[in-house]
């Protein structure tokens, strides 16, 4: 569904991606872990051509009216209420305005319809920034960080939604430096490391590589054994 192959990527003299290479087979949820600044926004970036990357190439294999991207800026309209946000999104995507309270319902902000985003908690914004991303029907939905900075009891809540929509056959590319999520949600994880793919398999494969876990899969302790870095 995705593949990068020998991607490179500069901002002026300095690379910020190296030689990068992963697929994403379909309907399964890929993780891209590292430390904030190690280039997994620039991915994410490059896959949804807001790039040009100066090296290598990838494929998707979906165009972009089926793709879905959630960013950790959500660029919601702040005045404007949860339902004339997604109305807005709708006639921008030619989704029929009738689906967007059954979106709303979905991540569970249904009674929420006539709340302006302004007034909303940061768990709500990033649950209606979802709503907005698989309003479509996305086959691929990018989500960048779709947990930071939100408490325990709420992250779950997004993780639950995330893994909904695996099941119904979407495939999800995650963002994120937080080890413990990667291995509840993902399939298949990435290690990025200053622009290098570090490591790359399923979170129990590359542990029981690095013999790193006890009870669970620990990546955080592969991530500082590797890279003497810590992942958050």
């Amino acid at each position: 569904m995705i593949a990068m192959n020998n991607i490179v990527k500069r901002f002026g003299d300095k690379t910020v991606l190296s030689d990068v290479t992963f697929d994403v087979k379909p309907k399964e949820i890929f993780g891209l872990l590292g430390p904030s600044g190690s280039g997994k926004t620039t991915i994410i970036n490059i896959l949804t051509n807001q790039l040009t990357p100066e090296g290598g190439n990838f494929q998707i294999g979906a165009t972009s009216n089926e793709t879905g991207l959630m960013l950790e800026e959500d660029g919601l309209y702040k005045r404007l209420s949860t339902t004339e946000n997604l109305n807005l999104f709708a006639g921008i995507y030619g989704v029929d305005k009738s689906k967007v309270q059954k979106a709303l319902e979905n991540v569970g902000l249904g009674k929420e319809g006539k709340t302006p985003v302004s007034k909303l908690s940061k768990g709500m914004r990033q649950r209606l920034a979802l709503a907005r991303a698989i309003l479509h029907s996305p086959k691929i939905l990018f989500l960048d960080e779709p947990t930071s900075a939100l408490d325990p009891t709420t992250a779950r809540g997004i993780h639950k939604l995330i893994l909904g929509l695996r099941d119904q056959g979407t495939t999800i590319f995650l963002t994120t430096h937080n080890m413990e999520e990667a291995v509840d949600l993902c399939d298949i994880v990435a290690l990025l490391h200053k622009g290098k793919i570090v490591e790359h398999g399923s979170p129990r494969a590359i542990c029981d590589k690095h013999e790193s876990y006890k009870t669970m899969p620990d990546l955080g302790a592969v991530f500082m054994k590797m890279t003497g870095v810590a992942a958050e």
